[in-house]
């Protein structure tokens, strides 16, 4: 049975400090979902981080899908942390089925844990871990026309009670992160800049072409990944299309000076 969609979302996870330092963004997370898509309201979670990239497009189908730590050099609080959330077989046959529909070639993995660009969001999101979560996979080598097309395919799951949320970073130099205090980079505050009126004018293939057009973006990308995954949730929301919805910033959050935290919703 139908029901009105869901709200789709856009998360920077950032560095996976941000499960133990959330400043901003975190609280605002979590603030935006228990006023929004509060838990109980919802029957699963697909999420497409960049931390999983496959030929083809992997779907999450183990039902109870371990925590990976996928990172080194961090205090040891970091790596005693769990997300205990469920995974969903049958939903992740649902995904598969819609992706197929739409002639996207993709494939179960029964052993795929939970990566950090995914837990450490919901941990601020939804940090009682009773949601099941599905991860999809970024295809890989390919660009925002095609990872727009995976959001598309599974638009449908928002009628179902599914919430759609691409997870990656509104910026991601880490070579130009910075521990000390400071003000933030100003190639961030111009890119970030860019990609917010861009998506408030609904420009799709200005935003399709963010690599040409928008200032800075190869120091703010130097690898696109991480910015590739705002593409699954435009194209969940159908965004850029007619009486497509504008963004709704949940926070624009600044961390280590030049990794930009920016979260939005499409409703």
């Amino acid at each position: 049975m139908s029901q009105a969609p869901l709200p789709v979302l856009f998360v920077s996870h950032g560095s996976p400090m941000f499960a133990v330092q959330p400043g901003q963004a975190g609280p605002a997370l979590g603030a935006w979902a228990r006023a929004h898509a509060p838990a109980q309201q919802l029957k699963g979670i697909v999420l497409m981080s960049p931390h999983w990239m496959t030929r083809g497009i992997g779907v999450m189908a183990a039902p109870r899908p371990e925590t990976w730590h996928d990172f080194g050099g961090f205090p040891p609080a970091l790596y005693a942390l769990q997300y205990p959330a469920p995974g969903s077989p049958g939903l992740a046959e649902q995904v598969l089925n819609l992706l197929r529909a739409a002639d996207l070639l993709a494939g179960p993995d029964p052993e795929r844990p939970f990566d950090h660009g995914c837990w450490v969001p919901l941990m601020h999101l939804y940090p009682e871990a009773s949601v099941p979560v599905v991860q999809v996979a970024l295809p890989a080598d390919v660009g925002p026309d095609e990872v727009y097309a995976v959001g598309q395919a599974l638009a449908p799951l928002r009628e179902q009670g599914i919430l759609l949320v691409g997870s990656g970073s509104m910026t991601h130099n880490l070579h130009e992160l910075r521990r000390e205090d400071g003000p933030t980079e100003p190639y961030v505050t111009s890119f970030c800049g860019w990609v917010h009126d861009t998506l408030m004018s609904g420009d799709l293939p200005a935003m399709m072409d963010y690599r040409n057009r928008a200032p800075h973006a190869a120091r703010a990308h130097p690898t696109d990944e991480h910015f590739l995954t705002i593409y699954f949730a435009l194209g969940a929301a159908l965004w850029g299309q007619a009486d497509s919805p504008r963004p709704q910033y949940i926070t624009r959050d600044v961390q280590f000076r030049s990794i930009s935290m920016d979260a939005f919703s499409l409703h």
